[in-house]
């Protein structure tokens, strides 16, 4: 199976930023047993970044690989909505639903 490549973009420590950013991690845990890569994007620090990558709101979550690349923006804590929006499918022995 191909790793997992995902892209968190945040702005800054806020509650929200922090939410997001633990809870993508232990969905990732749960759910990529196999491995996973995940990349965290401040876009206060790195504006540039943002900007080449067409980023416009935040939290967003970006799924570099597999393809299709994907966005998901926004509350990121309902897996089941979360998988959906990736366009990948939750692993039933991890936990996730069939």
């Amino acid at each position: 199976m191909e790793t997992v490549k995902l892209t968190l973009y945040l702005t800054g420590n806020t509650p929200r930023s922090v939410q997001a950013e633990e809870g993508l991690r232990r969905i990732c845990e749960e759910e990529f047993t196999e491995g996973y890569e995940l990349d965290i994007v401040d876009v206060l620090k790195q504006p540039d970044v943002a900007k080449t990558h067409h980023i416009l709101a935040t939290p967003t979550l970006v799924k570099e690989a597999p393809s299709p690349r994907r966005r998901v923006l926004g509350d990121l804590s309902n897996k089941k909505l979360l998988f959906m929006g990736l366009d990948m499918a939750l692993d039933s022995s991890c936990g996730g639903e069939p």
